[in-house]
């Protein structure tokens, strides 16, 4: 059910290089998408990033730049890097997308009505989602839809997950309360 077309053309911004951020970032640019990273000024990321081959930006010229915005922040940090560098940065007719439910069940953002707002959460670790990814297989993910604004939200959040391995192994779709809550 996922078509990948639907991200060939467009930038993928991962926001933050930890556990999920680089995973994501690595398995999507291998699926052959235009990835970049959005890390803060003194972010000790940056070097790693380079070295993998990305380019790498503020955040809130990522977050310009982007499509499809990929907040992989930890939860506690997401209501501050939304604050200043994507609420101002993003506009009508993007994706923002989360790993978790977090920010979006608990209301710790206030999300624009114009943006389509996703979830794709592997379930696994990064280091497993791209260590099963490199030996061809995936992690099964979640995906959920908050906000369908273009009629095209699910569509980015299948290949998305396609992109990261989760199609190899299997997609579910849910919600982001009950994303949330398992989780938790």
């Amino acid at each position: 059910d996922a078509n990948l077309k639907s991200l060939k053309n467009k930038t993928l911004a991962v926001i933050g290089f930890g556990s999920q951020g680089h995973a994501h970032a690595l398995n999507l640019k291998d699926s052959g998408f235009k990835v970049i990273i959005g890390l803060y000024k003194k972010s000790k990321s940056r070097e790693v990033a380079k070295k993998l081959g990305f380019e790498v930006m503020d955040t809130a010229d990522a977050v310009k730049a982007a499509d499809v915005i990929f907040v992989a922040t930890p939860d506690t940090v997401i209501p501050a890097v939304y604050n200043k560098d994507i609420a101002p940065n993003i506009t009508k007719g993007k994706t923002l997308l989360f790993s978790h439910g977090f920010a979006v069940h608990f209301k710790t953002i206030k999300l624009p009505k114009n943006i389509d707002v996703i979830l794709v959460a592997p379930k696994g670790p990064g280091h497993t989602v791209r260590s099963q990814f490199v030996a061809g297989k995936g992690v099964p993910g979640l995906i959920a839809i908050h906000q369908d604004v273009t009629g095209k939200a699910k569509e980015t959040a299948l290949a998305w997950a396609t992109g990261i391995g989760s199609g190899r192994a299997g997609i579910f779709e849910t919600n982001f309360r009950e994303e949330t809550v398992t989780d938790l």
